[in-house]
């Protein structure tokens, strides 16, 4: 797809998103609002597994991070928005400084269980400290406070208003992410994924590329904690559990890991496929399952990947 078709499809998908507040009902924004927030969580994800070749089962943690960053944030400091997102991203960047130094230094399957133990060392922590994170029960009470830009007060108390502080936010996360994928740290990742040992022989400190595209994907998946805390006005213990790290793993597998695009329109069939199954039956996880695993080994480059394979077969066809 050339620069001008590309720009023309973001264009209009931005167009869309833009209007979905003004010609569809509640529920219908919500959603919207949900599907952006897991976009941010699997697009900063996907730095790290489908850029960098690294998978982490613990990037539930950073999310509750940015939670219970802004709702303590909030609570207890002050309950302007904006400076609780930031203290929920950088509780998150913090928190993925601090586990990521013990665990880029191991590779493969050590790398993804040492990420899996701290992840559910912090989902004990919240669980357990309860004076501080309410324990089961969560944070409650989050207020969603106009958002003050010197004397202009935006409220964000109805969802279709909280929906153009999430939009723009989602905006520049696809925004940084391209850019990260195109720029040269971004093609050092690629060849740490691709060959680590060649590249470090290349004279790349491997170990600290690791570690900050650890901390910048941790702060993809805070920001988006962060923001369903306003969104949901609390935050919940199982945040940080574990099988909440595998969301993304699941969106980046359905979209398509090599792309950009994968894991966004894998947030959307992932949240839609959601919604529909759970309104036929209630053993939704088994049908959602099933659904899943047909989507999945049927397209094994996700759905973008699959696509772009047909029409690249379609094109050679046709020149010849």
């Amino acid at each position: 797809m050339g620069k001008k078709a590309s720009l023309a499809a973001w264009l209009l998908i931005l167009a869309i998103l833009v209007a979905i507040p003004f010609s569809t009902g509640k529920f219908a924004t919500y959603l919207t609002i949900r599907v952006m927030l897991l976009g941010i969580f699997a697009i900063g994800y996907n730095l790290l597994l489908g850029q960098t070749g690294l998978l982490s089962f613990g990037h539930g943690a950073f999310y509750a991070a940015g939670a219970y960053g802004l709702g303590l944030f909030s609570l207890h400091v002050s309950s302007h928005p904006l400076l609780g997102i930031a203290a929920g991203v950088a509780a998150a960047a913090l928190l993925a400084l601090f586990i990521g130094f013990f665990c880029v230094r191991s590779n493969e399957v050590y790398f993804a269980m040492l990420t899996l133990a701290f992840g559910m060392m912090v989902f004990a922590l919240v669980w357990n400290a309860s004076d501080v994170t309410g324990g089961d029960d969560g944070l409650i009470g989050v207020v969603r406070a106009p958002v003050a830009l010197g004397p202009v007060r935006l409220s964000i108390a109805r969802d279709p208003q909280l929906y153009f502080l999430v939009l723009p936010l989602f905006g520049l996360c696809v925004w940084t992410a391209k850019r990260i994928r195109q720029s040269p740290f971004g093609l050092v990742l690629a060849g740490i994924r691709e060959n680590p040992i060649r590249t470090q022989f290349g004279g790349i400190a491997v170990h600290r590329y690791r570690l900050a595209v650890f901390v910048l994907s941790a702060s993809f998946a805070g920001l988006a904690g962060a923001l369903e805390v306003l969104l949901e006005s609390g935050a919940r213990p199982f945040m940080a559990h574990w099988t909440h790290s595998a969301e993304p793993i699941l969106v980046g597998l359905l979209g398509g890991l090599g792309t950009l695009t994968g894991p966004l329109v894998g947030s959307l069939f992932f949240i839609a496929m959601r919604e529909i199954v759970q309104r036929f039956t209630e053993n939704w996880m088994l049908g959602f399952g099933v659904i899943l695993l047909v989507v999945i080994m049927g397209f094994r480059g996700g759905v973008v990947g699959t696509l772009a394979h047909w029409l690249a077969t379609l094109r050679a066809r046709g020149e010849a």
